[in-house]
């Protein structure tokens, strides 16, 4: 089983840490490697990462995949395994799509939905806090039915009136207060205090290193676009460029030990959280999830057909980890789930690179790694 995240971070102990991550690291090689599943995976790279977590009865998996490559990125940088608090971004990414659906009338997208640069610009303007300070839950789980009920209801009454009051946010504030829970941005790290943002600089955050990067030929490549799907309420530029550019892009990172915010459709008959796979064969079948099929990877304008006929979709948001290989020699793609633990690979999924070219609709990358496509 893989150990769930440390709890309380408040102090943690160094020689615990190395301990943690050396565990978590080989418990996932056994997994899957020794499946109860036909496919035999041989792990080739995997970085880092902490324990799975489970968002819930909520749409809320960008914050969840996003948090999750931040804590990657400071167990890279510092050796720091930190459990940090998806929850008190979506609180503030709420609040910022309320006021983008005032100011729009009413016409625009309010959903529990949102991208992984929502996540970034939100640690950006108000910084982070550990899952200790702010778990943003008041029972076991997570479950945002009657929040976003009440949120939507209440921003529906301003928008049919046409007059919005000057408390707007407070009212709103009231609504995340009862639902989830109020936020105190005062904690103690190590007997010291910080505030979101002073915990943001204490750990030495940067999210102006990242990029979003997609795939479509309804936009020109190699230029950074407005990519055009629901959630993106705010306007995200992604850079365009070919697919295999972006696969590379990927295979670097991973390679040079760094993760990836992956974001694609989850609907397809070839993607089972619960069997630990998403595999796009030429023609599907059941018992294609126990032994390997032929699968097609798709051209640019396959792509481009699913997108625009709505096959393609952007339905979820996880975080790649890792590159592995099965038994025929295909490469596959480690994913970090946020479903709780699930499946064989408790709560991870192998993605093959036939999904992976065909149902990704983006990805989030530290932008260091664009050189490794410049010349290409």
């Amino acid at each position: 089983m893989i150990v769930t995240a440390l709890k309380n971070p408040t102090y943690i102990d160094m020689s615990q840490l190395f301990k943690f991550s050396i565990l978590v690291t080989s418990i996932l090689m056994s997994l899957i490697t020794e499946s109860k599943a036909q496919y035999n995976f041989e792990i080739i790279h995997q970085v880092d990462n902490t324990g799975i977590k489970n968002q819930g009865k909520t749409g809320t998996c960008w914050s969840f995949a996003s948090i999750s490559f931040l804590e990657s990125e400071l167990i890279r940088e510092t050796g720091d395994h930190l459990d940090l608090s998806e929850m008190f971004i979506v609180r503030d990414v709420y609040k910022d799509k309320a006021r983008n659906y005032i100011l729009r009338q009413g016409k625009a997208n309010f959903s529990e939905g949102a991208l992984a640069h929502d996540m970034l610009n939100a640690a950006g303007r108000k910084g982070i806090v550990p899952e200790s300070s702010y778990a943003g839950k008041k029972s076991d789980g997570h479950n945002h039915k009657a929040l976003f009920k009440d949120l939507k209801t209440y921003l529906d009454s301003i928008v049919a009136k046409k007059e919005v009051p000057t408390n707007w946010e407070e009212e709103i504030d009231h609504l995340l207060d009862e639902h989830l829970q109020p936020v105190d941005d005062k904690f103690l790290i190590k007997e010291k205090q910080y505030s979101s943002k002073e915990y943001y600089d204490y750990l030495n955050l940067d999210v102006n290193k990242y990029v979003n990067v997609t795939s479509f030929n309804h936009h020109p490549f190699n230029e950074e676009i407005i990519l055009e799907i629901p959630d993106n309420y705010s306007n995200g530029r992604y850079l365009n460029l070919e697919i295999e550019k972006l696969e590379t892009l990927v295979d670097v990172a991973i390679e040079n030990g760094h993760s990836v915010i992956w974001d694609g459709d989850v609907s397809e008959k070839g993607f089972s959280a619960r069997k630990g796979l998403a595999i796009y064969p030429e023609e599907f079948d059941e018992k294609c999830f126990d032994k390997p099929c032929k699968e097609k990877l798709a051209t640019q304008e396959d792509r481009q057909k699913d997108f625009e006929s709505y096959v393609t979709t952007d339905d979820h948001l996880m975080h790649l980890v890792g590159i592995a290989k099965n038994e025929e020699g295909d490469k596959f793609y480690i994913i970090k789930n946020s479903w709780g633990e699930m499946s064989d690979y408790k709560g991870y999924l192998m993605m093959s690179e036939a999904y992976f070219r065909s149902k990704t609709v983006a990805i989030t990358v530290n932008k260091e790694f664009l050189k490794a496509v410049d010349s290409e």
